[in-house]
């Protein structure tokens, strides 16, 4: 077996990161644990091993999109086919485990986003017919900018039509390598304004749904087209619009 990792590392934001995307992580030293059992249990840092206590970490900072994560459809909208839209707390855990499908997309430009037909030809070349619950990976390239300012405007994104295509295949998680399933914001957004039509922006996200995607995908040029498995559970998070995955490939090499 042979595991490829398709998460992205939580740590430390640079400084220069925006607020509302930034991590934060406090470290604490084995030196640090010591102390800490000398204050509650009294004891002398020379009873443990080379005087070395506990090493521990506190997340100060993380946003439940802000790395690898898979939305809820609560992340869409409030309500979903009419009925309140689930969290990721309840979200059926079978979703998260299974025959892995991945779409190579680099060829498709900036803001270009994917289409129906776009997903039937790549098919078509694999020689793969979808089955539900498959978990699809759409592989863009747009890794390769993770970390960069500019990383949340790259990306060719989905269709809404697609989208909804993969949902009558029967698929109920899909993935993507770049900052968000849809087209980039601003193109999205400047469009939407051109259009001035109710809910001509983030059409792909607010399809009327019961789907989970993933975002922020790294490394699915390492994956075959198929014969892998995914697993990609998310954190429990009470009442979570999203929750940090750590998104596996699997090979039975």
């Amino acid at each position: 077996m042979r595991c490829i990792d398709l998460s992205t590392l939580v740590s430390n934001s640079p400084a220069d990161t925006p607020d509302f995307l930034k991590s934060e992580i406090t470290y604490s030293d084995h030196a640090e644990g010591a102390a800490q059992a000398t204050a509650i249990l009294g004891i002398k840092p020379e009873l443990f091993r080379n005087s070395e206590g506990w090493a521990t970490e506190t997340i100060t900072k993380l946003g439940t999109h802000d790395s690898t994560h898979v939305d809820a459809p609560w992340h869409y909208n409030s309500e979903i086919q009419g009925k309140k839209a689930p969290t990721i707390d309840e979200m059926p855990l079978e979703w998260f485990f299974g025959n892995g499908v991945k779409f190579d997309m680099t060829h498709k430009e900036e803001a270009d986003p994917v289409t129906v037909d776009d997903m039937e030809k790549e098919l078509k070349r694999i020689s793969y017919t979808l089955q539900p619950f498959d978990i699809v990976l759409v592989y863009t390239g747009r890794d390769v900018f993770y970390g960069q300012a500019d990383y949340i405007f790259k990306g060719c994104g989905v269709t809404a039509e697609a989208t909804k295509w993969l949902y009558e295949k029967g698929i109920r998680v899909m993935g993507i390598d770049g900052w968000g399933w849809d087209m980039p914001l601003n193109v999205q957004g400047q469009q939407a304004m051109e259009k001035n039509e109710p809910g001509s922006f983030w059409s792909a996200h607010q399809v009327n749904l019961p789907y989970c995607h993933i975002e922020r995908l790294v490394n699915l040029k390492d994956v075959p087209s198929t014969g892998f498995q995914v697993s990609c559970f998310p954190l429990k998070i009470e009442r979570g619009s999203a929750g940090p995955a750590r998104v596996v490939a699997i090979l039975n090499d």
